[in-house]
């Protein structure tokens, strides 16, 4: 007979444990989804993975492998530390054939597309004007480059329509080219780590990588909240709720800069004249559909901040870009009636 109770003792004991197992698997399944947040540093400059989900340590996986991502393009496109990139470089320098790859090729070309689509403007081939300026170094110091050697880099006329391609062998008619794809490769960046993200089957993620922003489905009941920085103040400007599939792009004069006699440099130059753009403190569009928002948003701002004030809507137009805020230097503020809706702000 003990050994009966024995055993009775034993089996509900059993069945306690299964329901408290049971009960802690519900409990978790149950538990209100959060946001995970995982930073990191590449491209020169903070990113930031948020992704909204129950389970801590499968978003801090897939954040993990959306980083390594990161770190592979930061290595691959590197426009003045040895890699992909600078070997082309060199290659092109040299007047020689360079073997890339399919990804790299089809990069390029879709930049050259835009170079051709924004008259210009957008160049990134301008690479030795960049670093003439001093802006390929992680210390950026103030310098005044020779008007001469300005002007010849300019005369120079390196375009990304000088490239020839054999299936992934990259060659240039002119060697004045040299490639940075500063003002790209971010966006690209932002469209990689969109596929991970997707393909780990998230439910909502927002992909931060130096103020250049896109977002995967809706945290909860509200999307999500960014804000646009106020490029002569600490706080934002406004704040835009960004739906699936969105991505929001600035180009600004207060992260790479220098000062100089009272004048500011920033790292973004006219391909026209050689010189650094003073007329606008930051140019933010948001780009939304297909497979390639963020690098729309990252690559379509920097010829609406070179047209600059009174040329920019009609450059914004031709690139078919419907929401656009520029701040001028002296912080007069434009927009389109789209953004300006978006923004709940009155008509003018």
């Amino acid at each position: 007979m003990a050994r009966i109770v024995k055993g009775k003792w034993l089996w509900y004991a059993a069945l306690a444990c299964l329901a408290a197992l049971l009960a802690g698997a519900l409990a978790g399944r149950g538990a209100p989804d959060r946001d995970h947040q995982t930073q990191g540093r590449v491209f020169g400059t903070v990113v930031e993975v948020s992704i909204y989900g129950p389970s801590q340590p499968e978003a801090a996986a897939l954040a993990a492998q959306v980083l390594r991502e990161f770190d592979r393009l930061h290595h691959k496109f590197h426009a003045w530390q040895p890699s992909m990139l600078t070997e082309l470089n060199d290659s092109i320098a040299q007047g020689k054939p360079y073997r890339a790859d399919a990804e790299m090729v089809a990069l390029l070309r879709a930049a050259n597309a835009l170079a051709e689509q924004s008259d210009g403007l957008f160049n990134p081939a301008i690479g030795r004007l960049i670093r003439l300026w001093g802006f390929q170094s992680s210390d950026i110091q103030a310098r005044a480059p020779a008007p001469e050697q300005i002007r010849a880099l300019v005369a120079a006329n390196p375009r990304l329509s000088d490239l020839r391609y054999d299936g992934v062998t990259i060659s240039s008619t002119n060697r004045a080219v040299m490639i940075d794809l500063g003002g790209y490769a971010k966006g690209y960046a932002l469209d990689r780590a969109a596929r991970i993200l997707r393909a780990g089957g998230v439910k909502a993620a927002l992909v931060n990588v130096g103020g250049n922003l896109l977002a995967i489905g809706q945290p909860g009941a509200r999307p999500w909240q960014v804000g646009i920085r106020d490029p002569r103040g600490a706080g934002s400007l406004a704040t835009l709720a960004l739906h699936d599939n969105e991505a929001v792009g600035t180009s600004g004069d207060y992260q790479r800069y220098f000062m100089k006699d009272g004048k500011r440099h920033p790292h973004i130059i006219d391909p026209r004249t050689g010189q650094t753009i003073d007329l606008v403190a930051s140019v933010t569009i948001v780009t939304a559909g297909g497979m390639d928002a963020g690098l729309r948003s990252d690559g379509h701002s920097k010829p609406l901040f070179i047209a600059g004030p009174g040329k920019w809507q009609a450059m914004a137009d031709k690139l078919g870009l419907e929401q656009v805020m520029l701040v001028g230097a002296q912080r007069q503020v434009e927009m389109t009636p789209a953004m300006r809706r978006r923004m709940g702000a009155p008509p003018m």
